[in-house]
């Protein structure tokens, strides 16, 4: 048996609380539940909804483990792995459907609209709007439940254990406690709610002054997105030279309330990731560097004006990739393997959408984290998160402060 000073903070017994004594179960939210025995236990995780139980805990553990650590769970953990992968493709299937049905109506209308022009339909807002939702929302939980159905049919114990090592590493992480990453979600809460407040303040502008009904404002946040704002702080890039502060605040702005979300759910993980094991300094650095430089390649390879944090997250990505391919024993082999995937997709989906979606800010922010990472960290054999100098601390108390005062600028200029 490996030492725990030879393991990855993770893997470690101590990985997790010291557990209470009997037998029991944890949720996401760290509530505990006490069972009379293994029995009970075994009935609680095959009949689990959800996948609510996170951990559990039994008389011969020293600390909470995972039901996948637990050899007598075997059974119940593969019925309910069965369970949970037919609800993701029922749910992706109903997903399909309706934005589908969305889908096909719109592009009827658009390709009547445009005299059955096919180039004219694909750059149409509404019609990418309604086939991104179908894509993320519909199509990828459906594969990725069919993939995890095959898998649980001929789940066995060697699997179990392989993909319990995976399941622990994400559960711990998604434990750990990041202020930092939080801070920089803060910063995309407080200049979203600045960018809303603005485009409500327009339209009812508008509806004063010519009457208009209030249902078109609807229409527009729920199709056309934040229009009215971009142009305030996004990165237009006619006349940029003597607006060199646009390449800051563009990145805290979104062209529509999925962008955001889509864009706060990727810092919420990738941020966290970074800063668990990267240390913080690094993690605002590479994302301020990133966004930076996405911005600048945006700049010299489109014409269009740019918003979002795309540039920024995808240096994150970058960054994670190069520096746990040179840290192999922080991270499980699998993990890495999804953040590749991560890349792959947002390649595909760059292309699909590449009417609407920068890929010039995404391949610049992802190759500037990825130089990023190699500069900065050297390769290494060890298992331990590597430290943080006084450097370190003072560069990203820096970026730090740019990030806050490129986030209040925005909100400025929109106001």
């Amino acid at each position: 048996m490996t030492p725990d000073a030879e393991l990855p903070v993770w893997e470690r017994e101590d990985a997790f609380a010291l557990a209470k004594p009997g037998w029991g179960w944890m949720d996401r939210a760290g509530n505990c539940v006490e069972v009379a025995g293994f029995e009970e236990l075994a009935q609680a995780v095959e009949k689990d909804a959800g996948a609510r139980v996170n951990l559990v805990w039994t008389p011969a553990a020293k600390g909470y483990v995972l039901p996948e650590e637990v050899p007598e769970l075997f059974p119940a953990m593969r019925e309910a792995r069965i369970r949970w992968a037919r609800w993701d493709i029922q749910e992706g299937r109903r997903q399909m459907m309706v934005f589908g049905g969305a889908l096909g109506v719109l592009a009827l209308f658009q390709l009547y609209r445009h005299r059955f022009d096919p180039d004219s339909v694909l750059k149409n807002g509404p019609l990418g709007f309604a086939l991104l939702l179908f894509v993320i929302l519909g199509f990828l939980p459906w594969y990725q439940g069919r993939k995890r159905l095959a898998r649980a049919r001929s789940w066995g114990v060697g699997e179990m254990a392989e993909d319990g090592r995976a399941f622990r590493f994400e559960i711990w992480l998604a434990i750990q406690k990041t202020p930092v990453t939080r801070l920089l979600l803060g910063l995309l809460a407080m200049v979203g709610l600045v960018q809303l407040f603005a485009e409500v303040r327009y339209f009812n502008a508008i509806h004063r002054l010519e009457g208009l009904n209030a249902l078109l404002g609807v229409k527009e946040f729920i199709f056309s997105g934040f229009n009215k704002t971009i142009p305030e702080a996004g990165l237009t890039k006619p006349g940029l030279s003597d607006q060199w502060w646009r390449l800051a605040t563009a990145p805290f702005l979104h062209g529509h309330w999925v962008h955001w979300a889509m864009n706060a759910s990727a810092l919420a993980y990738l941020g966290k990731r970074v800063e668990v094991f990267a240390r913080w300094p690094h993690l605002v650095m590479a994302y301020l560097i990133s966004a930076w430089v996405g911005g600048e390649t945006s700049l010299r390879f489109t014409s269009v004006t740019s918003v979002g944090a795309s540039g920024g997250l995808m240096g994150l990505l970058g960054f994670l990739l190069v520096f746990e391919s040179m840290h192999r024993l922080l991270v499980p082999e699998s993990s890495r393997k999804r953040l590749l995937a991560g890349v792959v997709l947002t390649g595909v989906i760059g292309f699909a959408f590449r009417h609407f979606i920068d890929n010039a800010a995404h391949f610049g922010g992802v190759v500037a984290g990825m130089v990023y990472a190699a500069l900065v960290f050297p390769k290494s054999a060890s298992p331990h998160r590597p430290g943080t100098t006084m450097t370190d601390v003072l560069l990203g108390g820096a970026a730090i402060g740019a990030l806050v005062c490129a986030a209040l600028f925005a909100c400025g200029k929109m106001l």
